[in-house]
C-alpha cells in the first residue's frame, strides 16, 4: 500500500467491506475514524468512532457532521444497503454522503460502488448512480467493485460458502455458467489506499484477473473447505426467484430477489486503466483462495449459515402450533392436567387463550424476521415462564412418558443457538 497516510473517515465501517478497509488502512499507517450505526464493537477493536445512522434525517444535515470530523483528511464511503425502502436507500447512498462531503470541504476520497448498476433500474442501482454523481462533484473517486471475497464473510459471500458446503449437491441458479471475477477484500483495500494517495478522474472499476463461472466458484469454495466433490444441481430460475421473494418476505438477508438476479446475470468487473496501472494488482480467485487454509470456524460457519433460517422456521411452526392449541383446544382436554392446583377454571382458561394469542404473535414475528435477537429473548422468557408455572401447578408434567416439560430444555437450548446465529457482527 502507499506510504501516504492521514486521518481517514470510513462510512459503513462495520460492514464486511468496511471492516476490511478499517483494519487494512490502519495496518498501512492510516489513522482511521470508523463510522457506523452502532460503533461499540469498532471502539473495542481500537478505532476512533463517530456513531451515525445514515438513514436518519439528521445524517443528511451538514451541521450534524461539522465538529464531529476534526482532523479528517480523507474519506472512504463503504456504506450501502442492497434491499431497503426508497427513502432509506436514497438517504444512505445520496443524501447523507453529500452532507459528509460538504462538511469535509473538498478532501480526497473513494466511494465503494458496485458493478452492473448502469444496466439496472432497481432502487439500489438508481441511488448508487446518484451517489456516484454526488461523489464526482466533490472530487471523490467512485470505485465499482465486483464480487468481494475475503478471510471473513458476510451476506452474499456467506451465502456462497453455505451453498458450497451443502451435502449431496451444490445448487446453482440456472445453468451456473454466469461469469464472476472475484476480488479479495485486501486487494480492494490496497486499491483504495492507492486512490486516496493518487486520485484520478472518473468512475473506476476493479475485479480479479481470473474469470470463473458460478458453478466453478462454488466448487472452488467447497474444495477450499476440504469437502469432497458433489454434483452440481441446476435450479430453475423461476424457483430461485420464488425463494428470493420468500427471503425478502422473511428478511433473510442475502436470500433475496436482488441476490438471485445478481446470480442470474453474474458479476463481471472490467478493471479500469487506472487499476491496471497500480503497482500491485489484484490476485485471481484461485490464487487468494489457496493463500490460507480453511479453519474449523470457516467450516462451521458455512454449515450453520443456512441452519439459521431453518431454525427460525422450526421455532415459528412450534409457536404457531402452540398458539392454535392454546386458542382452540377444548377446556375439558387441559383442565384435568392442573386439577387440584387451586386455580379457578375460568382463570386457567383465560390464561390458555391469552397464551395462545401471544404464541401466535411470536410466530408472526419470527416468520417476518422482526428483531430476531429480541424475539429470541422473548421466546426464552415465555418458555421459562411456562416451565415455572406448570412446574408449580402440575409437577407431574415432568414425568410424562414422552417428555412433557422436559422438552422445554432442548427448546431453550435451540433458542440460545438461534440467538447466537442471529448476531452477525
Amino acid at each position: 500500500m502507499s506510504g501516504h497516510t492521514g486521518k481517514v473517515l470510513i462510512l459503513g465501517a462495520d460492514g464486511f467491506i468496511g471492516r476490511h478497509l478499517a483494519f487494512g488502512l490502519r495496518a498501512a499507517g492510516w489513522h482511521v475514524m470508523a463510522s457506523a450505526r452502532r460503533c461499540g464493537r469498532l471502539a473495542r477493536m481500537g478505532f476512533e468512532t463517530v456513531e451515525a445512522d445514515l438513514a436518519a434525517p439528521e445524517a443528511a444535515s451538514v451541521d450534524f457532521w461539522q465538529g464531529r470530523l476534526a482532523g479528517v483528511s480523507h474519506v472512504v464511503n463503504a456504506a450501502g444497503v442492497l434491499s431497503a425502502s426508497e427513502g432509506v436507500s436514497e438517504a444512505v447512498h445520496v443524501r447523507a454522503p453529500a452532507a459528509v462531503y460538504e462538511a469535509l470541504g473538498g478532501v480526497r476520497g473513494v466511494l465503494i460502488s458496485a458493478v452492473g448498476i448502469d444496466d439496472s433500474e432497481t432502487g439500489f442501482a438508481r441511488h448508487r448512480r446518484e451517489g456516484e454523481a454526488v461523489a464526482l462533484a466533490h472530487g471523490i473517486v467512485p470505485l465499482r467493485a465486483g464480487l468481494v471475497l475475503g478471510e471473513t464473510s458476510y451476506g452474499g459471500s456467506s451465502l456462497a460458502r453455505a451453498l458450497a458446503a451443502l451435502p449431496f449437491v451444490t445448487p446453482v441458479v440456472g445453468k451456473g455458467d454466469q461469469p464472476f471475477n472475484p476480488v479479495h477484500a485486501a486487494d480492494l483495500t490496497r486499491a483504495v489506499a492507492h486512490f486516496l494517495a493518487h486520485p484520478v478522474e472518473g468512475v473506476q472499476e476493479i475485479g480479479g484477473p481470473e474469470v470463473v463461472t458460478q458453478a466453478e466458484m462454488l466448487q472452488g469454495l467447497r474444495g477450499w473447505l476440504g469437502l469432497s466433490a458433489v454434483p452440481v444441481l441446476r435450479l430453475p430460475v423461476w424457483l430461485c426467484r420464488g425463494m428470493g421473494r420468500m427471503g425478502d418476505a422473511m428478511r433473510l438477508g442475502p436470500i433475496s430477489l436482488t441476490a438471485v438476479r445478481q446470480l442470474e446475470a453474474g458479476v463481471l468487473a472490467e478493471p479500469s486503466a487506472a487499476v491496471r496501472r497500480m503497482p500491485e494488482g489484484p490476485r485471481g480467485f484461485s490464487e487468494f483462495l489457496g493463500a490460507r487454509p480453511a479453519g474449523t470456524q470457516d467450516l462451521w460457519h458455512a454449515r450453520l449459515y443456512l441452519m439459521r433460517p431453518v431454525l427460525r422456521v422450526v421455532l415459528a411452526v412450534l409457536w404457531l402450533a402452540s398458539g392454535v392449541i392454546g386458542l382452540f383446544l377444548p377446556a375439558a382436554e387441559f383442565l384435568p392436567l392442573i386439577a387440584g392446583s387451586g386455580v379457578p377454571d375460568w382463570l386457567a382458561i383465560g390464561f390458555a387463550r391469552l397464551g395462545g394469542v401471544v404464541d401466535l404473535a411470536i410466530a408472526g414475528a419470527l416468520l417476518r424476521g422482526w428483531r430476531p435477537r429480541l424475539m429470541a429473548g422473548v421466546q426464552a422468557a415465555m418458555v421459562l415462564g411456562y416451565t415455572v408455572a406448570f412446574s408449580l401447578l402440575a409437577p407431574v408434567l415432568w414425568l410424562l412418558p414422552l417428555g412433557g416439560l422436559l422438552k422445554n430444555l432442548p427448546v431453550l437450548a435451540l433458542i440460545a443457538v438461534v440467538y447466537v446465529l442471529e448476531d452477525e457482527r
